[in-house]
């Protein structure tokens, strides 16, 4: 049966009913989600409103989360269970085949701005290699009659990602307020069943990897030794080793920005066992005078010791002058693919180095 919202305010021992208000019309609430999603419970941005479909309709609301998952939200209006049912699955059977790059361009040119900067004033961080990975449904409505209910309670148990959610308005002398009700829990909510294999992760061009450089390491020593490294413990040690002779990487200090890029010029080793040239000789990177701290206690598993991995810098500059804008890639990880085309385009122009891998043509 259709879900009931009501409230009451306690005056000393008796609670007093709160009446319900006129709730403003449905183009009304959709401008209240445009400019605060969080309505819904949880952080969302709006990347689309009114979206134009292959097929000639508008999507209500496009959304997406801090996971990278779309969230399509339709507003019930005058249409009969049947038909707004209808409508929602079939704009998730269109939203869940939209590739990273269909994403990214509803998103900017509904924003009016790079999609990654708008994504990380909402969330704090850049947005995910995957994009749509998960589907969410919402019907919004004041009101949703038994019939509708009941079909999207049977679409959930067959795991199609729907769900409804209620406004009203409660007056309480001269205020008002809106409330909010879910049809099912959050926590009871479908695993998306529409999302399908399309290409929504973002492509790596095989040979640029980000490095985060931190921790009581020194980028003075990297620069004038040609050298990364990451720190001990396996969390630390496992992605820097991973990275193959040859390969760009782009190192950030977090916190502070981009300062180098340069190439992998052979294989991991542990700090113990590491050497550089110093004036056209070889010597042992542990007996030079370093301002960092590369030695670990209880380091007798290479897991837990210093690894170093050799780099022919094409440009670093100092800290003092790390680059850095919002929406660049950053993440925990001592090394990964970097896959984000803003960043490597952004990356490349301030460097002053070819976005291409082959630098010679």
């Amino acid at each position: 049966m259709p879900v009931e919202m009501r409230m009451w305010r306690i005056d000393g021992s008796d609670p007093k009913p709160l009446s319900e208000a006129s709730l403003p019309t449905e183009s009304e609430l959709q401008e209240f989600l445009k400019r605060d999603p969080s309505l819904l419970g949880t952080a969302l941005l709006v990347i689309g409103s009114e979206v134009v479909t292959p097929f000639g309709k508008r999507l209500d609301l496009l959304a997406i989360d801090a996971d990278g998952n779309l969230h399509v939200l339709e507003l019930k209006r005058d249409r009969t269970p049947r038909e707004v049912v209808a409508q929602i699955l079939d704009y998730g059977s269109w939203v869940s085949d939209l590739s990273r790059e269909d994403v990214i361009e509803i998103a900017e040119r509904y924003l009016g701005q790079r999609f990654e900067a708008a994504f990380v004033e909402v969330f704090g961080g850049t947005p995910p290699d995957e994009l749509n990975g998960e589907l969410q449904l919402t019907l919004v409505a004041s009101t949703l009659d038994s019939s509708s209910e009941r079909i999207v309670t049977y679409l959930r148990t067959f795991g199609v990602p729907i769900n409804a959610v209620f406004f009203k308005y409660i007056e309480d002398d001269d205020r008002r307020y809106l409330a909010r009700s879910w049809l099912a829990a959050s926590d009871d909510r479908s695993t998306s069943a529409l999302t399908k294999a399309t290409s929504k992760r973002a492509p790596w061009n095989g040979h640029d990897w980000y490095v985060s450089f931190g921790g009581d390491r020194s980028w003075d020593d990297a620069r004038a030794f040609n050298f990364i490294s990451a720190g001990g413990g396996k969390f630390y040690t496992n992605t820097i080793r991973s990275l193959p002779e040859g390969a760009r990487v782009w190192v950030n200090i977090p916190q502070t920005g981009y300062v180098g890029v340069g190439e992998v010029a052979g294989p991991p080793v542990r700090f113990s066992e590491a050497q550089v040239t110093v004036d056209g000789e070889s010597v042992p990177l542990s007996g030079l005078s370093l301002s960092g701290a590369y030695t670990h206690r209880d380091e007798v598993l290479d897991d837990d010791a210093e690894w170093v991995v050799p780099i022919t810098w094409k440009r670093t500059v100092p800290t003092g002058e790390a680059y850095w804008e919002k929406g660049l890639f950053a993440n925990t990880n001592s090394a990964c693919k970097l896959r984000q085309e803003f960043t490597l385009d952004r990356l490349s122009q301030h460097f002053q180095v070819a976005a291409d891998w082959d630098e010679g043509k």
